[in-house]
């Protein structure tokens, strides 16, 4: 008998709606607004305590710059513009780099500069905050700095002979070719520590920055019409929906030497991340969308992606996806990461949309009940980091890399999208 999708929505809208107002939202304002020097603090333990780090990084800073905006244009209060304005005011105001354009990647809590680096997966996040906060707002100081920032990706970072980015630079903008970047050895927000990736050639293209870019650029045409911005986003889907796919395979990968070669020599690149994979799904679905493109064209790469995921990635038992695993076997690295289940909710409800297949409904409704079970902290609120294969809770509710972002959108995403399915 297949899914109702009225019952589908009726069973889970209410929970969903719970999850975002009394869990994320109540969690992180106002205790995250900085009053003080403005942005956000997300340096938080697992009992929701200040964890004790004060800096400020441009990724958490922008999401939660962007989060603020989007639950403000949903309908959760005008207290959250005020949230958004803070962190767009300390964004551009101590983040940005005034003589030379872009943001640095981090700061003290004052805006004291820290790591002065460029990196464009940092930069994407600000041009999807800034894009997001002047559609909530329609203050023309932010679509300014869009603006300007999408112009200077374009001129100091767009790859003119290979297509897509290069990733990251001197304050300058001069290119970095020696060494690592501030994306090595970027520890989880969970304990005990994961494996992590090895120094990274600097040069080296990842589809999560290209990934981030096509969102960022998704939201920042839709509410400028950029002619460039249109062209660039067309390329960043094909880029997401060809370059990173290994079709033998039928997963990503994320790793690419400036050509587009994929570097699969070393044995810890041949690896597929089930989050990113689902992610790219919804994430493409949206850039489509944007330029008015057919989702049909891409249906057939959907299914392949959630098929590998659904094989090697995906908990039979209990529901939810492991963090990563080789190629071909089963998930080598078998935590569930708050945000891989985050991703992988949104995704499987647009391909409910788009495939009217129960198996996704079934994979929304699996997942999200292992989500409440054993990621909801109802005692502190927010989600636990991560929950391991014994079904242990682990890590922080907060810190460098973990804020509303993930768990706060797909909340919102699935709730707009099962009042999609009702009303149809």
């Amino acid at each position: 008998m297949s899914r109702d999708p009225a019952a589908l929505a009726e069973a889970y809208l209410p929970r969903l709606r719970e999850n975002l107002r009394e869990t994320v939202i109540d969690f992180w304002y106002p205790r995250a607004v900085d009053t003080e020097h403005g942005g956000f603090r997300t340096s938080y333990d697992a009992e929701g305590a200040f964890a004790g780090n004060d800096r400020k990084m441009i990724v958490t800073q922008a999401r939660m710059l962007w989060f603020s905006a989007r639950l403000y244009r949903a309908g959760y209060g005008d207290e959250l513009l005020d949230a958004a304005e803070r962190g767009f005011d300390f964004l551009t105001g101590e983040m940005r780099d005034d003589d030379h354009g872009g943001y640095y990647w981090e700061v003290e809590r004052d805006g004291e500069v820290v790591k002065p680096n460029k990196h464009m997966y940092g930069q994407s996040f600000v041009l999807y905050g800034l894009a997001e906060y002047y559609r909530a707002s329609d203050d023309e100081a932010a679509r300014e700095a869009a603006v300007d920032l999408f112009e200077r990706f374009e001129d100091e970072a767009y790859d003119e002979d290979n297509g897509g980015y290069v990733e990251y630079f001197e304050p300058d903008w001069t290119p970095i070719t020696d060494g690592g970047t501030y994306l090595d050895n970027i520890e989880p927000d969970w304990s005990p520590k994961e494996d992590v990736d090895a120094e990274l050639d600097p040069t080296t293209k990842l589809m999560n920055t290209h990934l981030h870019l096509m969102e960022a650029f998704t939201t920042f045409y839709e509410v400028t019409g950029h002619d460039l911005a249109g062209k660039r986003l067309s390329e960043l889907l094909t880029i997401n929906t060809n370059t990173v796919v290994r079709k033998k395979l039928g997963a990503c990968t994320d790793k690419y030497a400036p050509d587009w070669q994929p570097l699969l020599d070393d044995e810890n690149y041949r690896i597929v991340s089930y989050g990113h994979d689902v992610e790219n799904v919804w994430l493409t679905m949206d850039a489509a969308d944007a330029l008015d493109t057919s989702l049909n064209y891409y249906r057939d790469l959907y299914e392949t992606l959630w098929d590998y995921s659904l094989e090697y990635g995906y908990d039979d038992d209990h529901g939810g996806f492991y963090f990563y695993g080789p190629f071909e076997e089963p998930a080598t690295s078998r935590i569930k990461a708050w945000w891989v289940q985050a991703e992988a909710l949104t995704s499987a409800l647009r391909m409910y949309e788009l495939t009217g297949e129960d198996r996704y409904a079934d994979v929304f409704a699996e997942t999200y009940d292992f989500i409440d079970e054993y990621h909801v902290d109802r005692e502190v609120g927010e989600w636990h980091s991560g929950v391991t294969e014994d079904l242990e809770a682990v890590g922080r509710k907060g810190a460098m890399y973990k804020g509303a972002y993930h768990n706060g959108r797909a909340l919102i995403e699935c709730i707009e999208a099962l009042e999609r399915l009702r009303d149809a």
